[in-house]
C-alpha cells in the first residue's frame, strides 16, 4: 500500500497522540518506534514514526529526522507532517524550527505552517499567543517544566531564533473568514519571503479551515489536532479509499503496572490520586544514582502481576531542581529512565501485559527497552491517548503512552478499567 501521509513525531507519547487522532478516520495507521529498518513494502496509508528527539542536540535531531523522512518518501509519502507538542515544547535553539527548516529544504518547499493548537485538550492560539486553558503558556505550569520551561507565549517570538527564514502570522480574523482568505494570506506572506507561518486556532472549525487551506502543502507542522483533520480531506480528494469497516481490537490478558517519569502538573495529580488505589513506590533519582535500582526491583518481585501497581519518579518542581543540581541535568533523567526501563522488563517477565506509561521521555525509554518497533492503535482512553498493542518476545502487550499533561486526574484508573475483562 502506498503511503499518503508520512508523519514524524518528536517523542513517543506525541506519536501515539497523533496516531490516535488519525485512527479516528477509520483508515489504517501504522506507528513505528525509532528510525524504521523494515522494508516499505507493508507501509500503511498513514504512517507515523516516533522519534525521541525533542531535547537532544540539534545536529542529532536533524540526522534522525532526515533518516525518517527518507524512509517515508521511499514508502511513497507525498505529504509530510512534523509533529511536536501542543505546548510548543522547545528550547531557544530548537528543535522545532531547525527540523522544520531542514525538511523544507529536503522537500523543496518555500513555506510551511505551525499549528500546535488542540482545542479539545484546551490548547489554543490567538494572535500568535499560545494558551493552556484560560492561561497564557507562560503563566501555566509549563513555565516550570524541568526539560523545556516555556516562559514566553508568543509563538512568533519563540520560533524566530530557531530558524533562518522569516516568521509571520495568520491570525484568527483571517482564519475565521475561511480557507480562501487563509490561502490569500499565505500567498501574501510568501510574496514577502515569509517561510514560517504561525496560524491561530481556537476551535475545531478553525482547524478544518487551516487543514483545507494547506492540504496542498508538502509539509505541515503542528500538534496532533490539525493532522487529525487531514484524512477526511484525503478521502474527499480521492487520494485514499474511505474505510469500509473497523476491526475490533483484542485486548491482551495479563498483569498491570503504571510507570510514571513525567513531572507535569497533571501527572502529579494523577499519581496522587492513584497512590491510594494501588501499591506504590517512589523512585528518588539521588538514591538511584548512589544505590541503583535493586531496592525497587526487590519491591516489584514482592508484588503479584495482577495487583494494581504504581512506580513513579514524579515529583514537585523544586524536588526535580534539587536532583538536577545534585546529579546534573542529564544524569538525573538518565537514572530514572534506566530504572523504569529495567522495571518494565522485570514486570513483563513476571507476567505483566498492560503497561500505562506517563511521560514522553519515559515512554521512549520503556518502548525501546521492551524491543518494540511497531505499534497497533487501539481505543482512546482520553483525547489523544490510545491503548496501543505490540508483540514482545511473541507475547501480545498493551501500552498506554501518555503525554505528561494529558488525561483526567483519574487517568491511570480509567486506562486499566478499559482493559478489565479482556
Amino acid at each position: 500500500m502506498t503511503t499518503v501521509l508520512g508523519c514524524i513525531a518528536d517523542d513517543f507519547t506525541g506519536a501515539t497522540d497523533l496516531a490516535a487522532l488519525l485512527a479516528r478516520s477509520g483508515l489504517a495507521v501504522s506507528l513505528r518506534t525509532g528510525i524504521p529498518t523494515q522494508s516499505t513494502d507493508n507501509s500503511a496509508s498513514l504512517e507515523v514514526i516516533a522519534l525521541k528527539c525533542r531535547t537532544i542536540p540539534v545536529a542529532d535531531a536533524l540526522d534522525q529526522v532526515r533518516q525518517a523522512l527518507q524512509w517515508l518518501r521511499k514508502a511513497g509519502a507525498q505529504r509530510i507532517f512534523w509533529k511536536y507538542c501542543s505546548t510548543f515544547d522547545s528550547t531557544a535553539e530548537g528543535n522545532i524550527g531547525p527540523v522544520a527548516e531542514m525538511m523544507m529544504a529536503e522537500l523543496g518547499t518555500r513555506q510551511t505552517i505551525y499549528c500546535p493548537a488542540f482545542p479539545e485538550n484546551g490548547r489554543t492560539v490567538y494572535m500568535g499567543h499560545l494558551f493552556v486553558g484560560e492561561q497564557l503558556l507562560s503563566e501555566s505550569p509549563m513555565k516550570d517544566h524541568p526539560l523545556t520551561p516555556m516562559q514566553d507565549s508568543n509563538l512568533v517570538r519563540l520560533l524566530s531564533p530557531q530558524v533562518h527564514g522569516k516568521v509571520g502570522l495568520a491570525h484568527r480574523l483571517v482564519v475565521a473568514r475561511g480557507p480562501d482568505a487563509l490561502k490569500t494570506r499565505l500567498e501574501q506572506l510568501d510574496s514577502e519571503d515569509v517561510a514560517h507561518v504561525i496560524t491561530d486556532a481556537v476551535s475545531d472549525d478553525d482547524l478544518r479551515t487551516i487543514a483545507t487551506a494547506t492540504a496542498h502543502m508538502s509539509l505541515v507542522t503542528g500538534g496532533s489536532a490539525i493532522a487529525g483533520q487531514l484524512p477526511r480531506l484525503y478521502i474527499e480528494q480521492g487520494l485514499v479509499a474511505a474505510p469500509t469497516d473497523r476491526t475490533r481490537t483484542e485486548m491482551p490478558a495479563g498483569g498491570q503496572i503504571v510507570l510514571s517519569g513525567s513531572c507535569s502538573a497533571m501527572t502529579r495529580k494523577q499519581v496522587s490520586y492513584y497512590i491510594g488505589r494501588s501499591a506504590a513506590l517512589r523512585l528518588d533519582p539521588i538514591a538511584l544514582a548512589r544505590e541503583g535500582a535493586g531496592a525497587a526491583e526487590a519491591w516489584l518481585r514482592q508484588r503479584s502481576a495482577e495487583e494494581p501497581k504504581l512506580v513513579f519518579a514524579t515529583a514537585e518542581p523544586e524536588e526535580v531542581q534539587a536532583a538536577q543540581q545534585s546529579l546534573g541535568f542529564e544524569k538525573a533523567s538518565q537514572v530514572v529512565e534506566q530504572a523504569l526501563s529495567d522495571l518494565a522488563r522485570q514486570a513483563f517477565r513476571s507476567g505483566v501485559r498492560r503497561f500505562v506509561v506517563a511521560g514522553g521521555e519515559t515512554s521512549g525509554a520503556i518502548t525501546q527497552a521492551l524491543g518494540i518497533t511497531r505499534l497497533e492503535i487501539g481505543p482512546e482512553i482520553a483525547p489523544g491517548v490510545p491503548w496501543t498493542f505490540a508483540k514482545v518476545e511473541g507475547k501480545r502487550v498493551a501500552l498506554a503512552l501518555k503525554s505528561g499533561n494529558f488525561g483526567a486526574e483519574t487517568f491511570f484508573e480509567d486506562a486499566i478499567r478499559l482493559t478489565d475483562g479482556a
